[in-house]
């Protein structure tokens, strides 16, 4: 099988691209070559921007792949350009999507399968949304088989680990010290994290298997978690509780709503989803690494490259905590 994933150093790539060797597919990435590779020698390398339609096109009068993995389509016109050169010249195309076109609400029985009305708050998902829906037109039209894959939050070494707050946290840090953070609302949000590996596990199998096309997927771990369990689950990988603040998150976000973005857009919401279909139709999706472990891999990765955050820098956090205990909010150890 030989596979091309447009895109193929980033963070669910690099899962992808392990368990795509692993079947033993014949693997080769298209990329621009800025991002530092820690790729197999087996992966041939292909030099270009997708945002050059000629030359993605180009690719594919030059060389034959069965499936194309697209991990770097973020607008409309990327769909429309990877839909023209890909047309009649692959067997299957599959699409990295994302959960942040459902949006912000959430069902009954709170998690959300593939059926959920797609209302994205932000353009992030607003844009996979049109994207979604130029791949899956030109498979009714049957110009491609596509696939659709929406991952949740994943995370692995070589990237920050996220809180409940923002993507690059100084929370592990303080955790570290013995020092309060901070968590919205009550800690019982609903949240799911899945390991890059995991989730490059349900790409890699599901290329070339017929049930997956025309399809959308849910690729995420089960089972979720509370935000208070993740900040216990991080701590043990630390070695030390997580003593939380609770506060309401548009208390929080009113102090830097450009940092905090994650939570307000994010993680202020239940983010549950059912990946029941997924295990279903590529049964050798099953999630194997656990946040403890993976967390636990993130920051020997952080302190290996000199990137772990020193949280004494951070004097608005600080004075949030401060702040939040002089209006009577209590730590609590989870």
């Amino acid at each position: 099988m030989r596979v091309l994933v447009i895109g193929g150093t980033g963070l669910i790539s690099t899962g992808i691209v392990k368990h795509l060797l692993t079947r033993g597919a014949e693997v080769t990435v298209f990329n621009r070559g800025k991002r530092p590779s820690t790729l197999s020698p087996d992966v041939k390398v292909l030099i270009g921007d997708r945002d050059d339609a000629a030359g993605l096109e180009r690719v594919f009068v030059e060389h034959h792949f069965d499936c194309v993995i697209d991990m770097i389509c973020f607008r409309p016109e990327q769909a429309t350009a990877a839909i023209a050169a890909c047309s009649g010249k692959c067997d299957h195309f599959i699409f990295c999507s994302t959960v942040c076109t459902y949006g912000i609400k959430s069902p009954p029985g709170v998690l959300v399968d593939e059926t959920f009305p797609q209302e994205p708050i932000s353009d992030y998902g607003r844009n996979k949304v049109a994207c979604e829906r130029l791949f899956l037109q030109a498979d009714a039209e049957r110009r491609l088989n596509v696939t659709i894959v929406r991952p949740s939050h994943t995370y692995g070494p070589g990237h920050p680990l996220i809180d409940n707050l923002e993507f690059d946290s100084f929370a592990w840090d303080r955790i570290e010290r013995g020092q309060p953070v901070l968590c919205a609302g009550d800690g019982l949000g609903i949240w799911v994290s899945t390991h890059r590996d995991d989730c490059g596990k349900f790409f890699a199998y599901a290329a070339m298997n017929p049930k997956t096309f025309g399809q959308s997927y849910n690729a995420t771990r089960l089972p979720h978690t509370t935000w208070r369990d993740y900040y216990k689950q991080v701590a043990q990988a630390l070695g030390k509780p997580a003593s939380l603040i609770f506060m309401p998150a548009d208390w929080i976000v009113r102090h830097d709503p450009k940092r905090f973005g994650l939570l307000r857009e994010i993680t202020a919401f239940h983010g549950a989803y059912d990946s029941t279909k997924a295990i279903r139709d590529v049964p050798q999706f099953r999630c194997e690494i656990d946040l403890l472990e993976g967390a636990r891999q993130i920051f020997a990765s952080q302190r290996e490259r000199g990137a772990w955050r020193n949280s004494t820098t951070d004097h608005l956090y600080q004075s949030m905590v401060d702040e939040a205990i002089k209006l009577g909010a209590a730590s609590v150890l989870s």
